[in-house]
């Protein structure tokens, strides 16, 4: 028995010690290895190989756990009405004015400061347009109880209603985006210079570069909080969202199923 211990915690010293490693195979390795170490500890301990597979499995149904006692009674409203909103402070996000500093040397104009909360909820947006690339970037902070994490977006509208997005939000999106949004993801965090000249070569690509309309910058808010409210009815419409009295929306079953397999998606793709 002493000798199966060890095993386990062994195995377990070292998937940790994989994980700490900046290379993606041997990272990967690492989160395989915690997988088996849940197999070992429930066949060489718990006397069973089905009390290992079962502990492999809820790796797997984890998320329901969240979920199930979160998401299952989540709400929030179907208009997201945005608000200038004082930006973060240094304490609540570092690195936010070098951020700042790095979209706007490369000739992108601050629009505006704003946002939407309700509840837990809270969504910073720093704007910015360049009009010569007829392309708006944005700053995101996302903000949940005790959990925020910040992303970059840059988008570019063509006159026939299209929207090229591109983006470094760092999960899967948990809802679906309309059919005329399309979006490429950005790996990492920068630099933005990066960024932006993947975000141009993707509107080469399809042909979208010399079809970009130019709103006014006092537009710009608004065409975003109409865009929201199209992907929230889209949702809605998929029946992976559903109304709530007339003012909120919550996952429907058949949303928490998604919700579940984008969880899974991310387990895979971080692992």
């Amino acid at each position: 028995m002493i000798s199966h211990l060890l095993l386990v915690l062994g195995v377990a010293v070292l998937s940790m010690a994989l994980r700490s490693f900046q290379n993606r195979l041997v990272f990967r390795l690492g989160t395989y290895g915690l997988v088996a170490t849940s197999f070992l500890a429930g066949w060489l301990l718990g006397g069973s190989v089905w009390l290992g597979g079962a502990l492999v499995a809820s790796w797997l149904f984890l998320p329901w756990l969240e979920i199930l006692t979160r998401i299952r009674h989540l709400r929030l409203p179907i208009d997201r009405t945005l608000h200038q909103r004082t930006p973060p402070n240094r304490s609540t996000f570092p690195g936010f004015a070098e951020m700042t500093e790095e979209i706007e040397i490369l000739g992108f104009e601050h629009v505006e400061d704003t946002g939407w909360h309700y509840g837990e909820n809270r969504q910073f947006y720093r704007v910015w347009n360049e009009e010569a690339r007829r392309t708006q970037a944005c700053l995101c902070l996302a903000e949940q109880q005790d959990f925020a994490f910040f992303y970059f977006t840059l988008t570019s509208r063509t006159r026939d209603g299209r929207i090229f997005m591109t983006w470094n939000y760092p999960f899967s999106y948990g809802l679906k985006l309309p059919p005329d949004v399309k979006v490429q993801r950005f790996p990492g965090a920068g630099p933005f210079a990066d960024m932006l000249a993947t975000h141009e070569k993707f509107l080469a690509n399809a042909g979208a570069s010399a079809t970009l309309a130019n709103p006014a910058p006092e537009e710009i808010i608004l065409t975003m909080q109409k865009e929201m409210r199209e992907q929230i009815t889209h949702n809605i419409n998929l029946g992976l969202l559903e109304r709530d009295g007339e003012k909120l929306i919550r996952y429907t079953k058949r949303g928490m199923v998604f919700l579940w397999m984008q969880f899974l998606r991310d387990f895979v793709r971080f692992s």
